[in-house]
């Protein structure tokens, strides 16, 4: 048996929303383990700062410009990678966001839902993470391993108000997480697996301003959300990490087809 199980030594893991606070702290993370990050993002000037930081730290890391719902974008930077690492044993799929017209707000109502926003909120999450999963299992599959880890949410198991177009991508993002886990197995490797993690409540650049106020004080939001959770708190981008590293390397060699769940008890509170 291997030693470490833990082992992901020069692993080649590429992450798209690389730039995102959870991608960025994911990616230092894995770098200082040894792997060597790929971060893909719309923002080249973001990623090339979350580079030199990784590199000046000792890591090895690299950003390439890319829209994840441009399956010509995603393919050119598949190739850019493979030619100078030759291989990929990781693909994180976190890539996503919501906009304001997939949303009601409470004094709105169904009606008020822009199906245009709808639309493209699909596209970023769910579309957004079946482009990637397709253009990058192609070298694993021809190697035969590798894992992919998507991110799903903690509205994916449950109709959170006002996220409706997110919450409906998530759900999705989870049912086709299982979905590819079968396929994949069964049509390519079995040692290729495809996983989900659904993160609670982290503060980010996107959920902020609705659970944080200027001040810092919580919201009327992020009072619900505290006061349903059993740890009190939001969580912290580094206690993702743990629970990446396991599904990425060989200590999950026989997990597929699961939804990590990293909330602090926010999925399982009930009165």
């Amino acid at each position: 048996m291997k030693r470490n199980l833990f082992d992901i030594q020069d692993h080649v893991v590429v992450i798209t929303g690389g730039t995102g606070v959870l991608g960025r702290e994911i990616a230092s993370y894995l770098a200082a383990e040894g792997a060597e990050v790929v971060l893909l993002g719309r923002n080249r000037q973001t990623g090339d700062d979350i580079v030199n930081a990784i590199r000046q730290n000792g890591g090895k890391a690299s950003f390439e410009t890319c829209d994840v719902t441009s399956q010509a974008q995603v393919e050119d930077v598949r190739d850019r990678i493979l030619a100078r690492t030759h291989r990929i044993d990781a693909l994180l799929n976190a890539a996503g966001g919501n906009m304001p017209g997939a949303t009601i707000p409470p004094e709105g109502t169904l009606f008020d839902v822009k199906t245009d926003d709808f639309q493209k909120v699909l596209g970023l999450n769910l579309t957004g993470t079946l482009i990637p999963t397709q253009v990058f299992l192609k070298p694993m599959a021809e190697a035969g391993h590798g894992a992919i880890v998507n991110f799903s949410s903690m509205a994916a198991f449950r109709p959170l108000t006002r996220v409706m177009g997110y919450a409906a991508a998530k759900a999705g993002i989870s049912n086709l997480t299982a979905y590819l886990a079968t396929e994949v197995a069964t049509k390519f490797s079995p040692h290729i697996r495809v996983n989900a993690i659904a993160p609670g409540f982290f503060l980010t650049n996107q959920n902020r301003t609705l659970l944080q106020n200027a001040d810092g004080s919580l919201t009327a939001r992020g009072h619900d959300i505290i006061r349903q959770t059993p740890f009190h708190r939001f969580g912290k981008p580094e206690e993702l990490c743990g629970t990446i590293h396991y599904l990425i390397s060989e200590a999950s060699a026989f997990v597929t087809g699961t939804v990590a769940v990293v909330d602090g008890g926010f999925n399982v509170f009930s009165l």
